[in-house]
């Protein structure tokens, strides 16, 4: 048995922003089928706090980077996780990012530090009578855990998944002592990034092995546009980097059992969900295929490439049902489409149970990121078998295959992919969406592929074993 403490700032069910609480939340569960024994230690966020019910106090802190702490133990829907219960870190109102005003909050160097330094004490003096065999970080807010584990001279290897290579986790050098880093660490080494502390950069440097979502991502990262500024580090560990790509809880996205819908075994059953969702949006029938997209609204996320190409999506009497938030100004101009355009309908908010309704009535999921490490709603999609339409990036690439000429013949088109990713081709991409629903065989054919599709967690919960295994 490999005992693995996972370090995360945030874990489905209890708190979540986007798919790493959902990879922090199922992959221990699926490592466990394989005899890895894993601990998520994770800041007790109020929200957090809240969920958490009859714990143990494992270790206290006097002073943990500006306050007392304890860390609890305790047991939430079959995770064994590791509280850091900082009331002065992480007791507050807003976001755990962020405030209520959307601004990075200014201590968040010190209070992932701090979740780093205790992850480190935990390789070092154990939680309890549990001491880990790997430490497995993830993105920047774990990063400084190899340096805290060097300078307590802890020999405990460190895995390191990059989610998003874009946050950095950089501050001021002058925080070099408030952080208890080493200052003669502070080079192009270690953590060192042009001046800046970069939590990132020690991650990177640090690790003894490093991963990230997908083997297109990771390949990706290696170059100037996808690895922003790391590109370099990352070429310098290349023997060290592999991709896995994201699984997804099939226990919680599942079309036979999910209590949010109409539930189905086979896509005869969509209309009924389909029907439902219309219905929800104001959006009546049409006879192209209504597509949904569930995102936060960004230019990453393609949303202005949308928006440009979508009035090819209407040509082909599509629909399209989007619920999503972010930037003020996309969320305007998708409001004012909607305004005009009866076949289109946007909710700005998130919401759970219809975001499973929109797999469940959609006839396709739309993903036009212009990078996406992994992405999770196109699985979503293959499993209740919405046809994913999405850019070839990252882990697009690497779980949809395309309705190509080669692949429509043998019979295995599971979606839709667009190159470049620009307005035009995923304005292309709509015409041959078009094309591809008015031929009704066609369309089955490529459902039944896509419902077949593994989008577990099995393979990848393999190969991290594998990686654990090697390391010890």
């Amino acid at each position: 048995m490999t005992k693995v403490l996972f370090v995360v700032s945030e874990c489905a069910p209890l708190i979540k922003t986007g798919g790493l609480a959902d990879v922090a939340g199922a992959l221990p569960l699926a490592l466990a089928a394989y005899g890895d024994e894993v601990r998520v230690l994770l800041p007790g966020y109020r929200a957090v706090m809240e969920k958490l019910g009859k714990t143990k106090v494992l270790q206290t802190y006097k002073d943990l980077f500006g306050g007392s702490a304890k860390l609890r133990s305790c047991t939430v829907a079959g995770l064994d996780l590791l509280v850091i219960d900082a009331p002065h870190l992480y007791d507050r109102d807003g976001g755990i990012y962020s405030d209520v005003a959307g601004e990075d909050w200014d201590d968040n160097p010190e209070r992932f530090a701090a979740l780093s330094y205790v992850a480190a004490i935990i390789a070092d003096k154990g939680a309890g009578t549990w001491t880990p065999d790997i430490v497995h970080g993830h993105d920047w807010q774990a990063g400084l855990t190899p340096e805290y584990l060097q300078a307590a001279g802890v020999d405990v290897p460190f895995v390191f998944t990059v989610h998003n290579i874009a946050f950095h986790g950089n501050t001021s050098a002058d925080r070099i002592a408030a952080l208890k880093l080493d200052t003669a660490r502070f080079n192009a080494e270690h953590f060192e990034f042009w001046g800046q502390v970069s939590a990132l950069k020690a991650a990177l440097m640090g690790a003894d092995k490093i991963t990230t979502v997908s083997r297109t991502y990771a390949e990706e990262l290696l170059t100037p546009e996808f690895g922003i500024g790391m590109d370099g580090v990352l070429r310098h560990r290349k023997s060290d980097l592999s991709g896995i790509v994201n699984g997804i809880d099939e226990a919680i996205w599942n079309p036979a059992t999910d209590p949010n819908i109409k539930p189905y075994k086979t896509a005869a059953g969509k209309a009924a969900n389909k029907k439902a969702l219309q219905k929800t949006f104001g959006l009546g029938t049409s006879n192209g295929p209504l597509c949904v997209l569930v995102s936060r609204l960004t230019e990453q996320k393609g949303l202005d490439l949308l928006l440009e190409a979508l009035p090819e999506l209407l040509k082909q009497g599509g629909q399209l049902a989007l619920l999503g938030s972010g930037d003020p100004r996309l969320e305007v101009a998708l409001l004012e489409v909607a305004a005009g355009q009866e076949n289109v309908s946007v909710k700005i908010g998130y919401d759970e149970a219809l975001s499973h309704q929109m797999m469940a009535g959609g006839d396709v999921i739309l993903v036009p990121s212009r990078f996406e490490p992994c992405g999770l709603t196109q699985l979503y999609g293959l499993r209740y078998g919405t046809l994913p339409l999405v850019a070839l990036t990252g882990g697009l690439a690497d779980t949809v295959i395309n309705a190509s000429p080669a692949a429509l013949a043998r019979g295995v088109a599971t979606g839709l992919q667009f190159f470049p990713v620009t307005s035009q081709a995923l304005a292309n991409a709509f015409a041959r969406l078009g094309g591809l629903y008015k031929q009704p065989e066609v369309w089955k054919s490529m459902q039944r592929n896509a419902m077949a599709q593994p989008v577990g967690w099995e393979t990848s919960a393999a190969e991290y074993h594998a990686i654990y295994a090697s390391l010890i």
